[in-house]
């Protein structure tokens, strides 16, 4: 018999994922929506209801007893509203008493979508049995999480841990933040390949221009290519070791979809890591990909929930 399961929600700018996760972290009921990103924010929030409605439609809905968000943000937790950057028509929009009200009144934890995947690979992924840990997402942005004494910190909130705009070139480019020189304007897919492009890197008769085609270009020894990567790796370099001679964490977990470069991205991250990471406590920093896959939202916001429902220690937060 399934007992205490949570519910969970993935909100990001291409789809809205639900499902139904028991305290080991599987998922045993799915539902998924497009995101209407470019619509009113009523009706991303009536996507958001469609995948609720699936999830309580389940016979194992009677045992749900909190719901999980980890969303694109920023997301503020202490009013419980959402501004996603890549979904306009939600701009301090109070999903979590939209969710609240959907779901019957259930408990509902709010959190960042790098916080979500952080919460995801400490409970059972690359960052597990670490007390002090950096999640971080490379991907069409950068994003990132805290575990700080074998707990998730998420902040007051709900963005603790976002290391994409911690500022590593004080001269840097423009960031759509409002800063100069973020981690993200420097090491995130895209302007991954906006570099290469800049700097002469020709795609192949495809004219896939993406970061993915760039590592490949780099896997097959482009020197711009290579060199495209290796600044994305100093700057994330940069702001992992500034992170890490703040809190003291002691590994650095980098998924996302430019995390899935490999070596093209992880040898001259671990160089650059030697460079910036000097300070005695730092030294020992391990950086490694991540493990939890496309469910990481998921588990992740399934895990905040259970984090407020149990004792850390048993949920493995």
């Amino acid at each position: 018999m399934h007992t205490d399961l949570v519910a969970a929600l993935d909100i990001g700018g291409t789809k809205i994922a639900g499902a139904l996760v028991d305290g080991q972290g599987r998922i045993l009921v799915r539902a998924q929506r497009p995101t209407p990103a470019r619509k009113d924010g009523e009706t991303v929030m009536r996507a958001v209801d469609v995948v609720l409605g699936e999830l309580t439609a389940s016979p194992l809905w009677e045992h749900a007893r909190a719901v999980g968000i980890g969303s694109a943000g920023p997301v503020d937790a202490s009013t419980g509203t959402v501004s996603p950057v890549n979904v306009p028509g939600w701009r301090d929009y109070p999903l979590v008493a939209g969710v609240r009200a959907a779901t019957g009144g259930l408990p509902v934890e709010l959190i960042g979508d790098g916080v979500a995947i952080t919460a995801a690979e400490h409970w059972q992924g690359a960052a597990r049995g670490h007390d002090n840990a950096l999640c971080m997402v490379v991907s069409t942005g950068v994003g990132g999480g805290l575990v700080l004494g074998g707990r998730l910190h998420p902040g007051p909130t709900g963005n603790a841990g976002h290391i994409g705009h911690i500022s590593v070139d004080l001269d840097g480019d423009p960031c759509p933040c409002g800063s100069r020189g973020c981690v993200e304007r420097i090491a995130s897919g895209p302007n991954i390949a906006r570099r290469a492009l800049a700097n002469g890197w020709l795609p192949g008769p495809d004219g896939d221009t993406s970061a993915a085609a760039v590592a490949t270009a780099a896997r097959a020894g482009d020197p711009v290519a290579v060199a495209s990567f290796a600044r994305a790796a100093r700057a994330l370099a940069a702001g992992i070791a500034a992170t890490a001679t703040l809190v003291e964490i002691d590994i650095a977990v980098v998924g996302g979809g430019v995390g899935k470069a490999g070596e093209v991205l992880f040898a001259p991250l671990r160089q650059a890591l030697t460079e910036y990471a000097t300070l005695s406590f730092v030294r020992r920093l391990v950086v490694t990909p991540a493990r939890m896959g496309t469910d990481a939202g998921l588990v992740g916001a399934a895990a905040a929930a259970l984090t407020r429902r149990t004792d850390p220690a048993a949920a493995g937060v």
